[in-house]
């Protein structure tokens, strides 16, 4: 946890309203609320502690900051269930994803602040295929993986305004709970919030095939159930996006298979094969300009001919050599985008060394980028030409 506080005023609020209003401020993506600490920001990727004393244990403080924003009718569910997600927005338009749960008898929140502006692609620093992904409706799911935090919701909400600002076409989103908020421009949107507007994301997506979609979006695939009526949308002529807990590409194959038993693996291989159009990985790295704070490192593979061949054939192990070697039509693994977010100037070496799933591999494709540029300086200063 960084050395370097949040200052505040050195007392804990009567309301929560002040701890959500200083995230704008200090540009944090997150604050933690526990019991035996003071309130807890991540500012760039660190957790910084405030000047504030700690929150003490049965004091029930973490409640009486929480209760005035918890949703009505939803209490119920987090003493039920011992957890609860919703959303709120501040009076200046600022949105927040807000988790509480229950941890030995005591509430505990983990707050994440949602942009109210949706970021483009160029402001992301998104790979160009993410744009080109989401010029077309032909039907098809792509879904965005990578582990909590990497700005997941960030991209599919880019890709969804995109489609919204440029076509025509019937937009239906479940979520848990609603992150962006999108005013409809081109296209038509129903936005669907779990626990208010439906009980479950398989039981939206049954009801979303009726509702005229051309687009669907999902906010996790967290089940069998959700896995299959997403398919099933996407055969029947929908686009479908969705997210998964997964760090790449390789994963997010594998935990869809983990959803079913082995008897019906041939099943989902082949309508995964019929449906897929991408998946889509990635990463937050600390950029090297201040300003920035972070950058994605994209893990990117297309639902091409021979992709759907190895994927209903069950042989995911093709798959990397496959995506190293088709970086023209925008596939790249992590290692090729690390070496071109070095390459640009947006990371450290480092920074790129500690995030790299395999090391000897990025340290080869630099030295062998470094070798090249030194020859062609060579040709250059010996032959007066370039």
């Amino acid at each position: 946890m960084s050395e370097a506080g949040v200052r505040m005023q050195n007392v804990l609020p009567d309301s929560i309203i002040p701890l959500l209003e200083k995230m704008a401020e200090i540009q944090a993506s997150d604050l933690h609320l526990k019991t035996g600490v003071p309130p807890v920001y991540r500012v760039a990727g660190e957790l910084r502690r405030t000047n504030l004393p700690p929150i003490p244990a049965n004091s029930r403080i973490i409640e009486r900051l929480m209760e005035p924003i918890i949703p009505r009718g939803r209490r119920e569910v987090y003493e039920e269930k011992g957890g609860l997600d919703f959303a709120y927005n501040l009076p200046n338009g600022d949105r927040f994803r807000i988790n509480i749960l229950r941890s030995c008898d005591q509430m505990h929140a983990a707050i994440r602040r949602v942009k109210g502006t949706i970021p483009s692609f160029e402001e992301l620093r998104l790979p160009p295929i993410y744009k080109k992904l989401a010029e077309t409706t032909v039907e098809g799911i792509i879904i965005v993986c990578g582990v909590t935090g990497c700005g997941k919701s960030t991209t599919q909400a880019a890709m969804i305004e995109h489609i919204n600002q440029t076509q025509a076409v019937n937009i239906i989103s479940i979520e848990d709970p609603i992150e962006y908020s999108f005013t409809p421009k081109k296209a038509i949107i129903s936005q669907r919030e779990l626990g208010l507007d439906v009980q479950s994301f398989a039981d939206a997506l049954r009801g979303a095939v009726r509702q005229d979609p051309d687009v669907i979006f999902i906010g996790e695939m967290r089940d069998r159930d959700t896995l299959v009526a997403a398919l099933q949308a996407a055969e029947t002529g929908h686009l479908v996006f969705c997210t998964l807990h997964t760090a790449d590409c390789m994963q997010s194959l594998s935990r869809m298979l983990e959803f079913f038993p082995p008897d019906q693996h041939g099943f989902i291989r082949s309508s995964l094969a019929n449906s897929l159009k991408a998946i889509l990985a990635q990463r937050l790295l600390p950029a090297i300009d201040p300003k920035i704070s972070r950058v994605p490192a994209c893990e990117v593979l297309l639902g091409e001919g021979i992709v759907k061949e190895k994927i209903r054939e069950g042989a995911d192990t093709d798959l990397p050599e496959i995506i190293l070697g088709s970086r023209e039509s925008g596939m790249q693994n992590f290692t090729q985008a690390l070496v071109e977010l070095v390459e640009k100037g947006l990371v450290y070496t480092d920074v790129a060394m500690e995030n790299a799933p395999n090391r000897e591999a990025l340290k080869g494709m630099l030295q062998g980028i470094k070798a090249t540029a030194q020859t062609l300086v060579h040709r250059v200063k010996r032959t007066g030409t370039s």
